[in-house]
């Protein structure tokens, strides 16, 4: 078709899943974390999706204990960083259910035989590809380089007028 037949913009990027995890360290240990922490946990053994040989994961996360400021380690497994992730993750999930109720059949039916490809840094979440395919019941991949994806598109668009001209801006600049 050369255009865009439907989209949804989230607002949720890797900060978000790090606001997650500082979120469920506050209120589950009573400790306070940093967004550097949060991060480096998230990357270490987060998940969207339960991995059998990582599932068993656990990692050492070290804050300050809310009650009285002192310094505060916990041991926390990857079970419990997925169950962290989940308000964002699910947010995720229900606007791609949200766009592919709303696309038109014949479209759906392309996207049920091709799939549907993640783009962008969440898109290494480990197991976001498996969560969305169990909840889609369609195949999920992952672009081959998903953290420049996107901006080389961008750029193949920019190099190739007939695309350009086919491109509608919608929205403004934010």
């Amino acid at each position: 078709l050369g255009g865009v037949v439907i989209n949804r913009s989230l607002r949720v990027a890797g900060d978000e899943l790090d606001e997650d995890i500082i979120n469920y360290m506050r209120t589950r240990y009573g400790m306070l974390i940093g967004e550097r922490t949060a991060e480096e946990t998230k990357l270490e053994i987060g998940s969207a999706f339960p991995l059998d040989s990582k599932d068993s994961l656990a990692t050492v996360v070290r804050g300050r204990d809310l009650s009285n400021g002192l310094p505060k380690s916990i041991k926390i497994s990857a079970a419990e960083i997925r169950e962290a992730l989940t308000p964002t993750i699910s947010q995720i999930v229900s606007a791609i259910q949200e766009v592919l109720e709303e696309t038109p059949p014949e479209l759906l039916s392309d996207i049920v035989e091709r799939g549907i490809f993640l783009a962008g840094g969440g898109a290494l979440l480990r197991g976001l590809d498996k969560k969305i395919a169990e909840e889609t019941k369609m195949p999920v991949y992952v672009a081959d380089d998903p953290l420049t994806t996107v901006v080389r598109g961008c750029g193949e668009v920019l190099n190739n007028l007939d695309l350009l001209s086919k491109v509608r801006v919608t929205g403004g600049l934010r």
